[in-house]
């Protein structure tokens, strides 16, 4: 009998300034959490088969497809955000805990949000156009760590997005940060509802 053997892969989602206390949209505790992930990167390398980033990364001339305010009105948090992740910016890169290790470690990176609203990773494309999806089956993998920012939004859906692809999925205790605790929580259980492994302490946001 032939036994598929596990190939793992990690996804780092959206780990920017923007995201990171001091940027644009700052979650609390994301500086914190980049710190950490890029710990993670460095002494579990050898863990992964392949290790890819994902970033927001916005045009600077247009509302993104509505996923930015309108000029004069208040974004509501939940459709719509203030301008963040901007390709060219500061804010869109990688947040400064971080980014040494990646550039170390990285296999290849997705963008997402060009143009239009994206929260999941898999909604990301390589510079030569490839999905996260092609990717990871390019590589073979059969299981994806997951981790980043924000948990309640695209560490969710990319998550979510994993399971429905037929990858199993872990949350990384630790190495996800949330922009509220009542939608982390939420998050959380719905992540594990749906059949994402949630680690024993990951529920505390």
């Amino acid at each position: 009998m032939t036994t598929t053997r596990t190939r793992r892969a990690l996804i780092v989602v959206d780990v920017q300034n923007d995201f990171v206390e001091g940027g644009s949209l700052p979650v609390t505790g994301g500086r914190d959490v980049a710190s950490k992930i890029a710990e993670h990167l460095l002494s579990k390398r050898a863990d992964y088969d392949l290790i890819v980033p994902s970033r927001d990364h916005h045009d600077d001339q247009s509302d993104n497809g509505g996923h930015f305010h309108a000029p004069g009105v208040d974004p509501d948090f939940t459709d719509t955000w203030p301008v963040h992740c901007v390709a060219g910016t500061y804010g869109a890169q990688w947040a400064d805990e971080i980014g040494a290790a990646l550039r170390h470690t990285a296999d290849g990176l997705v963008s997402k949000g060009q143009g239009e609203a994206a929260y999941s990773a898999f909604e990301g494309v390589d510079q030569d156009g490839h999905s996260l999806d092609a990717l990871l089956h390019a590589a073979a993998i059969t299981d994806v760590d997951i981790c980043g920012i924000a948990t309640d939004y695209c560490v969710k859906a990319t998550a979510l997005d994993a399971v429905r692809l037929g990858f199993r999925a872990r949350l990384l205790p630790g190495l996800h940060a949330g922009v509220a605790p009542e939608t982390t929580g939420a998050a959380i259980a719905e992540m594990a509802g749906r059949g994402v492994e949630v680690a024993e302490g990951a529920s505390k946001p």
